[in-house]
């Protein structure tokens, strides 16, 4: 038995959508009494820290509902079914941004939420980027600002809470990081 696990008694879906789907678990606690768990099913997605030449990061600023407010973020997007970890980032790192990379590192998983969340960001670092030519477009409902930022400039962004999601903090901390070594 794994400490303090909670064994699933039954499950109730009460929504699948197109990115999501939600259940309630009645689990059975370790002192063995029952609770209830209010679960959001996410596939997975990736995250890109693409650094220029000179040492910049690429950020995409977009429109975020569940906020209210555009929030500036690394790259980053859902797991297709079946889809490979760094297939998935070249993807999304050329459809918003519009680079490649031939050098790709997987860094870190991140839980964004596990509490009630089951999602995992799966974070990469892409170095040597290079502008395609012709790159993938974005999805239909995505729109995004891209730019190069400064470590400076993205702990400026920090302060201001434009960078406020936990993947691109990791970014700018992770920068941060390897410039100090």
């Amino acid at each position: 038995m794994v400490k303090f696990e909670e064994k699933t008694i039954a499950t109730e879906a009460i929504f699948s959508g197109r990115v999501i789907d939600v259940q309630v678990d009645t689990v059975t606690l370790p002192n063995g009494e029952q609770a209830k768990r209010e679960i959001v099913k996410h596939p997975g997605a990736v995250g890109i820290i693409p650094i220029t030449a000179d040492g910049k990061l690429i950020v995409v600023e977009q429109y975020r509902k569940a906020l209210n407010r555009s929030i500036v973020e690394i790259p980053a997007g859902k797991i297709e079914p079946g889809e490979e970890l760094t297939v998935c980032a070249l993807r999304e790192l050329e459809e918003e941004t519009g680079y490649g990379t031939q050098n790709l590192t997987y860094l870190q998983e991140v839980v964004t939420s596990p509490g009630f969340c089951d999602e995992v960001v799966h974070i990469f670092v892409a170095r040597d980027i290079f502008k395609l030519d012709d790159p993938a477009a974005l999805d239909d409902d995505e729109f995004v600002d891209m730019t190069a930022v400064t470590l400076e400039e993205a702990q400026q962004l920090m302060a201001q809470g434009a960078i406020c999601d936990a993947k691109t903090i990791i970014a700018v901390m992770w920068l941060y990081n390897q410039r100090q070594k």
